[in-house]
């Protein structure tokens, strides 16, 4: 029986300024989850804003996507920091993400598969790398360490083919050649947040 892949949220947020460590940031990490269909272009949903084009967007890195399977780590680790006494919430789109997806964790991911959904296929690129903006989004500043630590940080998509998405979409993973897994190329990238 092959495995069952579904699209459970899909998130959007426009760049705004915030405060972060005293100073003011530009920062799209707030996604909101929308109802119904959203279109998919060649550089991402639209509606959806990225806030420094030097880490995020473009065609190679058009749609985060991100395993919900990993959302009761992050609420454990905002328990640790006393943080759930403040905001217990931790809705799909905390961790910046576009695509909210179940049952496809990095393990099962390697660069160049494609995510079939009904109305547009999208491709795997690279892992995302965490930021300062993460640690502030989730509260603590350890925050990007333990992505690091984890492995559980996601991956960007581009745009294959065209069209729309909607949560509650069910999805086929297309194997690609198979030679770099999403995990190998997030323990490449992790040394400077390890030390």
């Amino acid at each position: 029986m092959s495995p069952s892949y579904q699209l459970l949220s899909v998130q959007l947020a426009a760049a705004r300024r915030v405060s972060m460590g005293g100073r003011q940031v530009l920062t799209a990490m707030g996604k909101q989850a929308v109802a119904g269909p959203v279109p998919v272009l060649p550089l991402g949903l639209l509606g959806d804003e990225q806030a420094d084009l030097s880490v995020h967007g473009g065609f190679e890195k058009a749609v985060y996507a991100y395993p919900a399977e990993h959302y009761p780590f992050w609420q454990a680790a905002r328990r640790e920091q006393g943080l759930d006494q403040i905001d217990d919430s931790l809705p799909f789109g905390s961790l910046g993400e576009n695509l909210t997806l179940q049952g496809l964790p990095e393990n099962d991911v390697w660069a160049g598969d494609v995510l079939r959904f009904p109305h547009c296929e999208l491709q795997v690129r690279i892992p995302r790398e965490p930021c300062y903006k993460f640690n502030a989004a989730m509260g603590f500043a350890r925050a990007s360490r333990l992505m690091a630590q984890s492995g559980f940080c996601g991956f960007y998509l581009s745009v294959l083919t065209p069209g729309v998405l909607s949560a509650g979409d069910r999805f086929e993973l297309l194997p690609g050649r198979r030679s770099v897994s999403i995990p190998q190329l997030f323990a490449a990238k992790m040394g400077k947040h390890l030390r």
